[in-house]
């Protein structure tokens, strides 16, 4: 099948390059059995990947359903993915079929897998490796033949080394890898979407699509999309509500576009100087890296502080202002001594004219917990959404999922 056909049967637009070979390797690998695991961004249009291998395979006519597991909490996961039996747990008052079951012939595109539980994962490999799943609480093997296509926003041979992601489902998964491009990376598609976005909108509520002059044009693609396909649609939508104007000027198109960090919590550099927040284990080693730059950057503070009050001129300052520092001999060694950094904090004696000594004593004290930090930043995101807690987590660089999880440890109301 030609790949226009293809993308016109689909609704995908665009000519990049990355998306072409995308495409290509999913119309190659649909007609086998074999497992996909299909990597991008949340916002790329990962599952019409899966629906397209789907529909070009031989399971065409049979159930295909689609699973976010970020979104099915952790304790009954495994009853949704390979159902039940009456009284295995709590709340269980009847036997429960899984998609592993109901879907028999057909295909399962799970979403998120990176969000799947050890456990979990676990059973999905016995699932990959010899089609065979036991229901929660029951002890009898049963089988099933379903293709598997994963997806996933993260890297997952790097939670792999970190122990939060089976290697070996990994390796089972990754048989044929599909990388949908990020829209930053699609720069000639912006345009072709937004168009297509806008005349859509217009065709639904009989108006006029809006036009973009050529300096709003360069602000449509030059924005780096961190909410990719999805927020390129909203953004379409908005201007063509909420602007009188069908000519839009690159003024109106700022306006619409919010302004993004990609750092709000510090990252590490590799020894290249490139920067990536996979390479964070979890959301608490960003908080250990934050308390760390902090201690770094008090130590330096001290450091200055003491070369300053040796600098005659900031001496001459202190003469104007009727002060002047004084130090006992023990700290006057100190300050000669020790000009790679001031470990301790030490008091500093100033006196006025007239004679009188203050003495002047910092001690900084902070809370070096872990967890009250971690409760302080998700509060502090909360606050800032407004009680949102998709955007609360998108800004705090977790899952949703996780987040929740945090409220419900931590006690915190909305």
């Amino acid at each position: 099948m030609e790949l226009q056909t293809i993308k016109n049967r689909f609704g995908i637009i665009g000519n990049s390059p990355g998306l072409n070979h995308a495409l290509n390797v999913a119309v190659q690998v649909a007609n086998t059995d074999l497992s996909v695991l299909i990597n991008g961004e949340s916002g790329v249009g990962k599952e019409v990947f899966s629906q397209i291998i789907h529909s070009l395979s031989a399971r065409k006519h049979n159930p295909f359903i689609a699973v976010n597991c970020g979104a099915i909490p952790e304790g009954t996961i495994d009853s949704e993915l390979f159902g039940h039996e009456k009284g295995s747990f709590t709340g269980a008052v009847d036997s429960r079929k899984g998609y592993f079951e109901t879907v028999n012939g057909g295909t399962i595109f799970l979403d998120e897998i990176g969000e799947l539980p050890l456990g979990t994962q676990a059973r999905l490999l016995r699932v990959l490796e010899a089609g065979e799943y036991i229901r929660v609480g029951s002890s009898k093997v049963q089988k099933t033949d379903v293709r598997v296509i994963a997806a996933t926003n993260k890297e997952l041979i790097e939670h792999t080394q970190t122990n939060r992601f089976r290697e070996d489902l990994y390796y089972r998964l990754n048989t044929v890898p599909i990388r949908v491009p990020a829209l930053r990376e699609r720069k000639e598609d912006i345009y072709l979407l937004f168009r297509k976005f806008v005349t859509d909108f217009s065709d639904r509520y009989k108006g006029t699509p809006v036009q973009l002059d050529e300096g709003a044009k360069e602000v449509l693609i030059n924005y780096p999309w961190p909410g990719n396909v999805r927020e390129l649609k909203n953004i379409a939508e908005q201007i063509s509500v909420l602007t009188k104007d069908k000519v839009i000027n690159a003024a109106t198109m700022k306006s619409f576009l919010p302004e993004h960090n990609y750092s709000r919590l510090p990252v590490l550099a590799n020894s290249q100087g490139s920067v990536s927040q996979s390479e964070f284990a979890n959301e608490r080693e960003i908080l250990y890296k934050l308390f760390f730059d902090m201690k770094k950057d008090v130590n330096e503070l001290k450091k200055m502080f003491f070369d300053l009050l040796q600098n005659p001129n900031i001496a001459q300052f202190a003469n104007h202002h009727d002060l002047a520092p004084v130090y006992d001999d023990q700290q006057l060694a100190a300050i000669n001594h020790s000009k790679v950094g001031i470990t301790a904090a030490q008091p500093v004696f100033l006196q006025h004219n007239n004679g009188d000594a203050i003495q002047q004593h910092e001690d900084v004290e902070e809370s070096l917990s872990i967890v009250d930090k971690e409760k302080e930043l998700i509060i502090k995101a909360l606050k800032k959404h407004r009680g949102k807690r998709k955007d609360a987590s998108l800004d705090l660089g977790i899952s949703e999922r996780t987040l929740y999880r945090k409220l419900k440890e931590y006690d915190i109301e909305e």
